[in-house]
């Protein structure tokens, strides 16, 4: 009998821990549906998130530059929380069933009304003090440059008197990253053959649109944080998350 390939074995595991954590009470502790599930995801996958230091209490919003479809694993595994993701994520063979029955929010980049309606809805989990991960420049890069950001989140907590927390994602290892048209299983290939993989988190100050005195500073000082990793942030090597 023939086995099947590491990749596909890797696909299969993450989908049956994705469907099992979906239905242990999803409806009523979606957060912590998604948070459970993420943490199981990371370990299956061997990637070790790394903290340069303790996680700031107080932001409500978190948001980060964005280097690959693991992003919001990671940052679910240190919080339950809410999280929009690109429409795509719910297509995933096996993944995405357990995304959308975990309550992961979707939105088609390039379709307005999408847009609009994910904003909205944003908008009543902030005011509902749902704590919730976004990640504004929409796609994916090599982190070499941050992306023109989608503005729209970040300005609505601004209104909203939202505190957001900044985070910087770098120096991941070369499988880490998935960037443009890579297809999902090539990339999955890739981490199980490296069977660990590291992505250092780097927390920037909780800011408090209070401070600012509008809201073209409160985005600017965010994206200087999403931008490049806090002056003199070091990552221990011993540490994990």
């Amino acid at each position: 009998m023939r086995h099947p390939a590491p990749a596909l074995r890797l696909l299969a595991a993450l989908g049956g821990s994705a469907l099992a954590s979906a239905t242990m009470g999803w409806r009523r502790r979606p957060q912590w549906v998604l948070h459970r599930w993420a943490r199981r995801i990371l370990h299956r996958l061997g990637v070790e998130a790394r903290l340069a230091s303790p996680v700031p209490e107080g932001g409500q919003l978190w948001v980060s530059n964005h280097l690959s479809w693991l992003d919001p694993v990671v940052f679910l595994s240190l919080r339950p929380s809410g999280a929009l993701a690109k429409a795509e994520v719910a297509a995933y063979p096996l993944i995405g069933t357990g995304a959308r029955k975990a309550g992961l929010r979707f939105v088609v980049r390039d379709d307005p009304f999408s847009r609009a309606a994910a904003l909205k809805t944003l908008r009543r989990d902030l005011r509902g003090g749902l704590p919730f991960l976004l990640f504004p420049e929409g796609t994916t890069t090599t982190g070499e440059a941050l992306a023109p950001l989608r503005e729209g989140g970040i300005r609505m907590a601004y209104r909203l008197g939202i505190p957001v927390l900044p985070f910087h994602l770098g120096g991941a290892d070369a499988q880490y990253p998935w960037v443009g048209d890579a297809s999902l299983l090539p990339h999955l290939r890739g981490l199980a053959r490296a069977r660990r993989t590291r992505v250092s988190v780097y927390p920037g100050p909780v800011l408090d649109p209070a401070a600012f005195p509008d809201e073209a500073r409160f985005v600017a000082a965010i994206r200087s944080h999403l931008t490049r990793p806090p002056e003199g942030a070091v990552i221990n090597p011993e540490k994990g998350s």
